[in-house]
């Protein structure tokens, strides 16, 4: 029809479809994951809403979806100063008492474990990973080390060297399933062991899962 324009406003033409979604890059998966794990410390996901969103964040493929992970979080970080920077290198020196990592802490890029006869804990479930890789370089006597993963997050142990020690590896990653974090063990471990596992189901989640159980709410 005359007079007739195109959406651009540049004379006539025919009328143009939807833009594509913009595909997302590796960095934007990241900052999803980092809001969701922070969200998660601060009360305002469930451990199964988190699980749930970490896979969806990972295999995202736009923009627009990683979006609608977030859109009932706020927009800021909880932590002081905005955005969250992580330590080149932390070094933990400890004896006999035991040492725990838990909830929202920011994963260094570096960490130096030198413990005697202490149980270690460093659970990654919450924490705020800010790179893809992570060193534990490790001078372990006794006890053990626990580490606590989830969705995305894999250990490759082969790099420690053992003394009466051995490694329970609990970790069972999809073939092909995407890596947000890959956790590289080196040093010497004597005496104890290196624990990987999943966190630790709640025994109504356990109830759920038992065969005839009946859903929740029958």
């Amino acid at each position: 029809m005359p007079g007739e324009t195109s959406p651009a406003g540049n004379g006539p033409g025919p009328a143009r479809g939807p833009l594509p979604e913009l595909r997302a890059s590796h960095a934007d998966r990241d900052r999803t994951v980092d809001l969701l794990r922070v969200a998660a410390g601060d009360g305002r996901l469930t451990s199964d809403e988190l699980d749930e969103r970490l896979e969806a964040a990972l295999s995202a493929r736009t923009v627009v979806e990683l979006a609608e992970l977030t859109a009932d979080l706020p927009p800021v970080s909880v932590f002081a100063g905005g955005a969250v920077e992580a330590r080149d290198l932390l070094r933990i020196e400890h004896r006999f008492s035991a040492v725990k990592r838990v909830g929202p802490w920011v994963v260094p890029r570096r960490l130096e474990l030198c413990v005697e006869w202490c149980d270690v804990t460093l659970d990654f479930t919450q924490a705020v990973i800010t790179h893809d890789t992570l060193q534990i370089d490790m001078d372990m006597r006794g006890k053990n080390l626990t580490l606590v993963v989830g969705p995305g997050i894999v250990v490759d142990p082969y790099g420690l060297s053992l003394e009466f020690s051995k490694v329970r590896n609990r970790q069972v990653p999809a073939p092909g399933a995407p890596i947000a974090l890959r956790i590289e063990l080196t040093g010497k471990k004597s005496f104890g062991r290196v624990v990987v596992r999943h966190p630790r189901r709640t025994a109504g989640r356990r109830l759920l899962r038992r065969p005839g159980a009946l859903p929740a709410g029958e």
